[in-house]
């Protein structure tokens, strides 16, 4: 990877304290060099009303540059009644409108689910993905990641303490640095 590729992860959940939100922490700490994670709040967008297009929101504006300036995106999401939360369907449905100028588009993406039950979020990851095949968002396949039992993974301080999973997300963020490489626009 000749260049340093800017990667926006959108975060599911909006605790602070969130599983989801150290697991996000933790694929930080963990991208190597070529990439650059930041974190894109989505708490505070309003909910997507078509009759706001003409004059968006501040927010909405602020949120669907920060996307398109992107190379990549990378979900983390908690599973909310076997699909995603809401605050994430609504900052895939601001970023996709207005029709025709989705921000998302081509963007070379990953997801990451965590939980504390044991199938890790499976359901909330893949609707997600049935959302990112609409929205044009090449979805890396392989390596999967379900982190089931997420909340057993983080000291007090919130940081990853265990090594093995540390070693398989090391793992995933190699992986996920060579597809956004391979997919993402010049």
């Amino acid at each position: 990877m000749d260049k340093v590729r800017d990667v926006a992860v959108i975060v599911g959940s909006l605790r602070k304290g969130s599983i989801n939100r150290r697991v996000a922490n933790a694929l930080v700490e963990l991208a190597p060099g070529g990439l650059r994670l930041g974190i894109v709040e989505i708490g505070d967008l309003p909910l997507y009303n078509q009759d706001l297009d003409e004059t968006p929101p501040t927010a909405w504006t602020a949120f669907r540059a920060r996307i398109a300036a992107a190379d990549a995106v990378l979900f983390v999401t908690p599973e909310h009644n076997r699909s995603v939360p809401a605050a994430m369907k609504n900052a895939l449905d601001v970023g996709s409108r207005p029709y025709g100028k989705s921000v998302w588009n081509g963007k070379p993406g990953a997801v990451v689910s965590a939980s504390p039950g044991a199938a890790g979020g499976f359901g909330a990851n893949h609707h997600l993905r049935q959302s990112l095949v609409f929205l044009n968002v090449p979805a890396m396949p392989q390596p999967e990641v379900y982190l089931g039992g997420a909340d057993k993974l983080f000291d007090a301080e919130g940081k990853l303490a265990n090594e093995g999973t540390r070693k398989f997300l090391h793992g995933f963020m190699q992986a996920y640095a060579a597809w956004v490489g391979a997919n993402a626009k010049a």
